[in-house]
Formats: C-alpha cells, sequence, structure tokens
C-alpha cells in the first residue's frame, strides 16, 4: 500500500493526435517495470457522457472495462502496456462530470447556493481523479484534447489546483508537443512548443518534463534552446521519437532516461528497470519467420482506429506464433456474391467485428459463407458471430430468410434476436429494455462468466472450462433455433452457467470455424496475447502452409 500517491499529470499542445495516451501508457509500463503500482485516467473534454453512442468514424472504438464501463480507445492502451485493472472511475468526460453537478444541484446539495465552474465543476473533477487513488504508488492522468482548446479548461484548472491539495512534491505535470521538421529549411522548429507551453503557463500550469514529438533524436543545441524559452531543465527535455512499432515506445523513453527523471521530480526511490522481457517481445514482433494475411471483413474500415484493439490483438496472436499478421481490409458493404470469391481468395484467414446498423450486414453474411465453404479460418466477433449464425441458418439449415431483429423485425426467422431481460453481472440486477429504450448504457456490458464444452476450438484455445470475457451488444442467439442449427452441424462450444446464453458457436467439419458473442480483443496483451487469436492465427498459419 502506497503511503503517500504521487500523480502526474499528461497534456498535449500544438495539434491532436501526438499520442498522450500511448505516453502515458509507456510512462506506466516503465514505472511498473520498477516495481510501483500504477493506474491510469482520462479525463475527456467531449460534453458526451461516455462515447457508448459516438461514431467510430468521429472517435475511433469504444473500448469496455470489465465493469461495464464504455470508455474512449485510449484505457486499451493503458491496460495493454500495465497490469492496471481499470473501471468506470477510469474515464470521465465533461458530460458526466456536469450530469454528476447538475445531479447533485437538482438534490439540493449545494445548499441554495450559485453553482459555478469554479469551484463546482473543477471540484467534481479532483474528486474524480480522487477515486482511483486508493492503494496506488502513481496516478497518471490523461487530460484529452489539446492545450487551448476552450472545452479542456475546466480540467487543467482543476489539475492546476490540485498540485496545491495534494502537496508540491506529489506532482509533476509532462507536457507532450510537437517539433517538425522543415525539408524545405531542412531544420526542426521550436517555436510550437515555445507557444504551446506559453499557452499552457498563462492558465498557472509550469511543465515539469517535456516530451517532443520528433522524427529523430533532438540534438543538445535544440534542447538547450527548448529549456530556456520554456523554463525547464535541459535533462527535462525528451525526445519522443517516431518509431515503427508501437511498442518501442517505452524502450525509447527508458534510453532517453525519462523513467529516473520522472522518479526524481516525484522524489520516489525505486529500483532499476526490469524490461528484458518487453524487448525480446518486441524483438519477436520485428523478426517473425512467417507470415500470414488476415482479412478484417468489418463497416469502419476506412478508419482503422475504429479497430485498434482488434488489430493489436492480431498483432499479438502473432507475436506468440512467430509470424506477421497482415491486414487486408474490406468494406462489407462492397462485398458481393460477384466478387466475394477475388476478393478474399488470397487471405489466410477471415474475421468478421461487430458493429451496428444494417450497413453492410449481406457483406459480413457473405464472407461467413466463404469461409465456410472454403475451410478457410474463420473468427466472428460479436455482431460478426451473429452474422455466422444467420449465414448457416439459411443455407445450411433451410432457414432461407433468417436474420437478425436488429435489421428484420419481421423475418419469419429470427435467429438473432432482442433479449428484453437479464441478470447484469455488475449489480446482480435485472435489467429490462424493449426497442424504445435509449441507446446508450442499455447494452448487455462488461464481464460474464462462460462455460466451455470439451473437445472444441474454444476449450483448446483456452485450456480451461470456466472463463470471463466483455460484451457490448444488444441481440443474442435465440435458443428457440438451437436445436434446429445443431442438427444442421452448428457447435454451441460456451454458454452462460446457466446455458441460458449461447457465448460461443463452431462448425463441424472444419479446420477452425468460431463466432464468439463478446468481444476478447479488450483482454489482449503483447506480453499474454489472447487465446482466441493465438488459435486463429496459429489456425491461418496451418492454412497457409
Amino acid at each position: 500500500m502506497a503511503e503517500v500517491t504521487k500523480y502526474i499529470f499528461v497534456t498535449g499542445g500544438v495539434l491532436s493526435s501526438l499520442g498522450k495516451g500511448l505516453a502515458s501508457a509507456a510512462i506506466g509500463m516503465l514505472l511498473e517495470s520498477r516495481g510501483l503500482s500504477v493506474t491510469i485516467q482520462k479525463l475527456d473534454p467531449y460534453i458526451n457522457v461516455d462515447p457508448g453512442t459516438m461514431n467510430p468514424f468521429q472517435h475511433g472504438e469504444v473500448f469496455v472495462t470489465d465493469d461495464g464501463a464504455e470508455t474512449d480507445l485510449d484505457l486499451g492502451h493503458y491496460e495493454r502496456f500495465t497490469n492496471a485493472k481499470l473501471g468506470k472511475n477510469n474515464n470521465f468526460t465533461t458530460g458526466k462530470i456536469y450530469h454528476q453537478v447538475i445531479t447533485k444541484e437538482r438534490r439540493g446539495e449545494y445548499l441554495g447556493g450559485t453553482v459555478q465552474v469554479i469551484p463546482h465543476i473543477t471540484d467534481e473533477i479532483k474528486r474524480a481523479i480522487s477515486l482511483v487513488s486508493h492503494n496506488t504508488d502513481v496516478v497518471i492522468v490523461e487530460i484529452g484534447g489539446t492545450i487551448g482548446d476552450i472545452e479542456s479548461l475546466p480540467f487543467l484548472e482543476a489539475i492546476r489546483q490540485f498540485k496545491a491539495d495534494a502537496g508540491a512534491n506529489n506532482v509533476i505535470y509532462i507536457h507532450l508537443t510537437l517539433v517538425p521538421y522543415i525539408k524545405t529549411a531542412c531544420e526542426v522548429k521550436t517555436k510550437p512548443t515555445q507557444h504551446s507551453v506559453k499557452e499552457l503557463r498563462s492558465i498557472g500550469i509550469q511543465p515539469d518534463i517535456l516530451l517532443c514529438r520528433t522524427e529523430s533524436l533532438l540534438t543538445q543545441d535544440i534542447k538547450n534552446k527548448i529549456a530556456l524559452f520554456c523554463n525547464v531543465g535541459p535533462e527535462a527535455v525528451f525526445t519522443a521519437k517516431d518509431v515503427d512499432c508501437i511498442y518501442d515506445v517505452p524502450i525509447v523513453y527508458n534510453e532517453e532516461g525519462l523513467g529516473d527523471m520522472i522518479l526524481k521530480k516525484l522524489n520516489i526511490w525505486a529500483r532499476a528497470p526490469r524490461i528484458d522481457g518487453w524487448r525480446e517481445m518486441v524483438e519477436r514482433l520485428k523478426n517473425p519467420r512467417h507470415n500470414v494475411t488476415i482479412a478484417i471483413v468489418g463497416k469502419y474500415v476506412d478508419l482503422t482506429e475504429s479497430y485498434k484493439s482488434l488489430n493489436e490483438a492480431l498483432t499479438h496472436g502473432g507475436i506468440s506464433n512467430d509470424t506477421k499478421v497482415n491486414l487486408q481490409f474490406v468494406d462489407s458493404s462492397t462485398l458481393t456474391k460477384k466478387n466475394v470469391v477475388d476478393v478474399l481468395s488470397k487471405v489466410d484467414g477471415v474475421l468478421v467485428p461487430g458493429g451496428f446498423g444494417t450497413r453492410g450486414i449481406e457483406g459480413k453474411i457473405l464472407a461467413a459463407g466463404f469461409a465456410r465453404e472454403n475451410k478457410v479460418p474463420f473468427f466472428g466477433i460479436c455482431l460478426g458471430m451473429q452474422m455466422a449464425v444467420v449465414e448457416i441458418a439459411r443455407n445450411l439449415a433451410g432457414l432461407e430468410d433468417a436474420n437478425s431483429e436488429e435489421f428484420d423485425i419481421d423475418t419469419p426467422y429470427p435467429v438473432i434476436y432482442l433479449m428484453k431481460e437479464w441478470v447484469d453481472e455488475q449489480t446482480g440486477k435485472v435489467e429490462k429494455r424493449d426497442e424504445s429504450s435509449n441507446k446508450g448504457g442499455t447494452m448487455r456490458l462488461g464481464a460474464y462468466p462462460c462455460l466451455l464444452v470439451e473437445n472444441t476450438f474454444a476449450m483448446n484455445a483456452y485450456k480451461t472450462e470456466n472463463i470471463s470475457e466483455r460484451h457490448r451488444h444488444r441481440f443474442e442467439f435465440n435458443n428457440e433455433y438451437k436445436d434446429k442449427l445443431v442438427e444442421s452441424g452448428l457447435i454451441i462450444s460456451g454458454t452462460s452457467p446457466d446455458h441460458d446464453l449461447v457465448e460461443i458457436v463452431e462448425l463441424k467439419n472444419h479446420p477452425w470455424f468460431l463466432g464468439c458473442q463478446f468481444h476478447p480483443e479488450f483482454k489482449s496483451k503483447p506480453m499474454v496475447p489472447h487465446p482466441l487469436f493465438k488459435a486463429f492465427i496459429r489456425a491461418a498459419l496451418k492454412n497457409k502452409k
């Protein structure tokens, strides 16, 4: 148990997409490698209560935690790089903060006072930070957005105040900024960083450490110049060099001495970093002996961030099989009976991921059919599993117009249906919903137990009978059609402990065909690849050979 919790606040300047999430995750990994306990929190400035209803094209994937929170994709980075178990308190948005303050005001908790941004909103933000501070050596808090954005000002004001609350020796600010290389001038420019830090200092925050994103290592002269204009010591200016592999980031930071500087600034005594295992993993990733090509047949392929955890989980499966995984993204809305063979004939495996809405559904069904007929390894996740069931119902079970109620409420064979009542695994309460229910927060969310069947692909992968996996869906396998589908070759290899909910399906007489109702990608890590992704890549490699 930590005697005094230390805090690291990570901000970003100049422009978005600099990699604050990866930087926070890498810092967490380095601190854990020194024997410290770490948790990481993301504070997002947007007004949505959570990202659950946001379009993946705008925001990327929605990451789901064990306790059922729909969160920012950066929490996926945090969990993949560290051993921290994250939950609903590790992601707060402007909408969530304001919702809590307004709820308190309606209950009369402010005793009739005027509710204002300062102190009420900032106090609520500080309270949110304190929720993840228990029994932890270091709390890393990433502030979403870019310095200068109007919507992030309350969060910045809150973390400015936090230093006085927690003690100056217990808080540091790390600012991630850009030092661009101008090819026509053949030099790097420090002015964007100077202005970003100036903006940060104007609201009362003096960064302790600068992480400078750049194409190559900064010279000492450049570091000295940045230090002079940004009021930090030259030893506190670090190169955050572009890397080919995201898992190289903590290695680069370690070589720059970032971990040592953080410990010095926070007055922490800890052992030397132990990252040999991480280095070996990166070496295996960079120097594989084999390669396979996996087709991802999805709806959101124009933005790869929409499938961030999925892409990384496939990479992890490749690491465990000494295999480079090449991803071929296929827009399911463009797939037809005429082109499906041409598009998929050269891949070693087919993966159909989750999604919502009717667009591209028939393409996903065609992809499942192609994999079934041609004995190509198939992995269906969430909606992908459901579409595989629809394909089998139509083409093996003789239920010609079978469909999901999500896409055809009048289908004569609703093999996938809207489950209107279930017991929430996290709360133990009976949850109810129907077609008119709100979209936000009304799904089966978070970790649920699953019981596996012997002598199946699932059992061979997990090597244990009882598992727990994370869910995010409204529609379920319809047990009314279970017997008919099983007679047609479907294998139900995983169910809820009471056998009411179908969690995993497989197919007889196929080298590897598996669909799961949950999202296994959310629990995969580079050092501990998920069993199903390991098995899928192994099957794809065998198929190629």
